[in-house]
C-alpha cells in the first residue's frame, strides 16, 4: 500500500462529504469549489490506480452525503446501488485528471490551462452520469449548489453545465495554488488571478434579460393540496383529489379573477377521463374558477399507462394533455426488468407497473400565450426545459409530487434546480408540489410567491410572461459538445507528450 494514501484517502473522502453542506438544504454555496479542490489535491501526483480508488471513495461520500433521501422509503440498497454506479464515473474522471497532470507536468501558464482542462473533465463526467445509462441521474451537479448565489447568473449565459464548469475551474485553480507553492512567482500568477477575477466578476456585472422580453402578464393560482400522494400511500381513492379541491376553495370563494389554475403532479388520484365522478368534480372546479386548468393524473390508453398532465377548459372539458417523456428508472418503470429482478426481486416488485414514455410536446396553447408543462424530475433534464422555452412557452409549469421524500433535502434540491431553470430560460418557473416546497421563480431568480411544507394553500399572484431566447438557449445547447471536444484535445495532448518523452 502506498504510504501517501494515508492522507490522500481521508482528504478525498472529506472533499466528497462537503456535498452535505454545499447542496440544499444547507446550501453553503462558497463551499462548492472546495469539493473539486480537495479531491484534486488528494489525487494529483499519484498513480492512476490510486487516483481511481480515491475518486471512487470520494464519489461515494459525495453522493451518499446529499442524496440520502433516496433511502427514505426503499432502504439503503437503492441508495448504495445508485451511489456506486455514479462513483464509477466519479472515479474515472478523477483518475483521468490525475493522469493528465502527470503527463503534462504543467508549469506557469500551463497550470491555468490544466485547471480549465480539469474543470472540463469534471463537467464532462457530470454530463455522462446525467445521461447514461437509462437516461442517467441528472442530479448532483455543482451548479445546483449556486441557486442562492450571485454565481447562478452564469446559467443565463450557458446553462447548468457552464456553471458547473466555472465552479470546478475555481476549485482547480485553488488546488493548484496550494500544490505548486512557486506558482505565485511565475508567469501564471497574473493569468490565475485574472481568470479567478473574471469567473467571479462576470456574473456580478453582466446584465440579465438580453434576448428576452416581457409579452404580458397573467394572474395565476397554483394550488398545493398537502396530500399524501406517495408511492405507498394508503389513502382511499379520491382523497388526494378532494384535498386539492378543498385547497382551491379559497381561490373560488375569494371571487378573484384568475387566468390559469395549476395543480401539481398526481393531484387527482382518479383519472377524470375514466371516472365520471372525478370528471364531474374537475368540471365543477374549472367552471367555478372560469379559467384554463392544468393538473396531473395517471392516464391509460390501450395497454399503456402514463404520468400525465391535462388541460381542462371551463365549459369544454379536456382539450390537451402531456405525458411524461422521462419516467424515472426503477421508480416509475423498470428497464430490463427480468435481469434486475434476478438480482433484487423484492425491490423490483415494488414497481409493479411501468409508465410508458410520452411523445407529445408539453406546450399548451392558451388564450394569447403558451404554457409549458414538465413533470417532477424532468426539471433536471436540460433538454426538457430548454425545449419548452425554444418551442415558445411564455411560462414554465414544473408540476411535481415530493410526498415520498418527507422533510428531506430532496424538495429543496429540486426547487434549486427550478430556480436555476428560471434564470437559464428567461421564464417564470412555477414549482408546484403536492406537499411543498412550492415556489414561483422569476427570471431574475427572485421568489414571487411561496407555500411552506405540508400546508394546504394557493399561490395567487400576477406573473409576467416572456418570449425570446436567452444566450443559454443558443450557446448552452452546444456547450457540452464544445467542452467534450476540448477535453479530448487535452487528453490527446497528454498522449502526445508521452510519446515525445519516449
Amino acid at each position: 500500500m502506498r504510504k501517501d494514501l494515508i492522507w490522500r484517502l481521508p482528504l478525498g473522502i472529506l472533499g466528497g462529504l462537503l456535498g452535505l453542506y454545499a447542496f440544499p438544504t444547507e446550501n453553503v454555496f462558497w463551499i462548492a469549489p472546495l469539493i473539486p479542490a480537495m479531491i484534486l489535491i488528494a489525487t494529483l501526483g499519484t498513480t492512476f490506480p490510486a487516483a481511481l480508488l480515491i475518486g471512487f471513495l470520494a464519489g461515494q461520500a459525495f453522493y451518499i452525503s446529499h442524496i440520502e433521501w433516496l433511502s427514505l422509503y426503499l432502504g439503503p440498497v437503492p441508495l448504495l446501488a445508485l451511489s456506486t454506479l455514479m462513483s464509477f464515473y466519479f472515479a474515472f474522471g478523477t483518475a483521468v485528471t490525475s493522469w493528465l497532470y502527470g503527463r503534462l507536468k504543467p508549469k506557469g501558464l500551463g497550470l491555468v490551462h490544466f485547471a480549465l482542462a480539469a474543470a472540463g473533465i469534471w463537467t464532462l463526467r457530470e454530463w455522462l452520469s446525467n445521461n447514461f445509462p437509462y437516461g442517467g441521474f441528472p442530479w448532483s451537479r455543482l451548479s445546483m449548489t449556486q441557486s442562492d448565489s450571485f454565481m447562478s447568473h452564469w446559467v443565463y449565459w450557458g446553462g447548468l453545465s457552464l456553471l458547473s464548469f466555472v465552479i470546478a475551474a475555481i476549485g482547480s485553480l485553488l488546488a493548484l495554488l496550494l500544490i505548486d507553492r512557486k506558482f505565485f512567482k511565475r508567469r501564471g500568477q497574473i493569468a490565475t488571478f485574472s481568470t479567478l477575477s473574471a469567473l467571479l466578476v462576470i456574473p456580478l456585472i453582466a446584465p440579465l434579460g438580453l434576448g428576452t422580453s416581457k409579452s404580458g402578464e397573467i394572474t395565476m393560482a397554483a394550488v398545493q393540496g398537502n396530500a399524501n400522494a406517495g408511492l405507498f400511500s394508503n389513502l382511499s381513492r379520491g382523497t388526494i383529489l378532494d384535498n386539492h379541491i378543498e385547497a382551491t376553495r379559497n381561490v373560488i370563494e375569494s371571487g378573484q379573477k384568475v387566468d390559469l389554475l395549476v395543480w401539481p403532479e398526481n393531484a387527482s388520484d382518479l383519472d377524470p377521463l375514466r371516472s365520471e365522478a372525478a370528471r364531474a368534480k374537475i368540471d365543477a372546479v374549472a367552471n367555478s374558477v372560469d379559467a384554463p386548468f392544468i393538473f396531473g393524473t395517471i392516464t391509460k390508453r390501450g395497454e399503456d399507462t402514463y404520468n400525465s398532465t391535462l388541460l381542462w377548459e371551463p365549459g369544454i372539458g379536456p382539450t390537451d394533455y402531456y405525458d411524461k417523456k422521462r419516467p424515472v428508472p426503477f421508480a416509475e418503470y423498470v428497464p430490463d426488468r427480468d435481469f434486475w429482478r434476478m438480482l433484487a426481486p423484492d425491490l423490483i416488485d415494488l414497481v409493479p407497473r411501468g409508465y410508458s414514455f410520452g411523445t407529445r410536446d408539453g406546450i399548451y396553447e392558451l388564450d394569447k400565450y403558451r404554457a409549458g408543462s414538465l413533470i417532477c424530475f424532468e426539471i433536471a433534464a436540460d433538454d426538457i426545459s430548454r425545449g419548452l422555452a425554444l418551442d415558445g412557452a411564455n411560462i414554465i409549469l414544473s408540476q411535481t409530487n415530493n410526498a415520498d421524500f418527507g422533510y428531506s433535502d430532496e424538495t429543496y434540491q429540486q426547487a434549486a434546480i427550478a430556480r436555476l431553470r428560471a434564470i437559464e430560460t428567461g421564464r417564470v418557473v412555477v414549482n408546484i408540489s403536492t406537499v411543498g416546497l412550492s415556489e414561483i421563480y422569476l427570471p431574475s431568480g427572485d421568489v414571487a410567491d411561496s407555500l411552506p411544507w405540508y400546508e394546504a394553500g394557493a399561490m395567487v399572484t400576477k406573473v409576467p410572461l416572456y418570449e425570446g431566447a436567452t444566450p443559454a438557449m443558443s450557446f448552452g445547447v452546444w456547450f457540452d459538445l464544445i467542452n467534450a471536444i476540448i477535453v479530448f484535445i487535452a487528453l490527446a495532448n497528454g498522449l502526445r507528450k508521452r510519446r515525445t518523452r519516449r
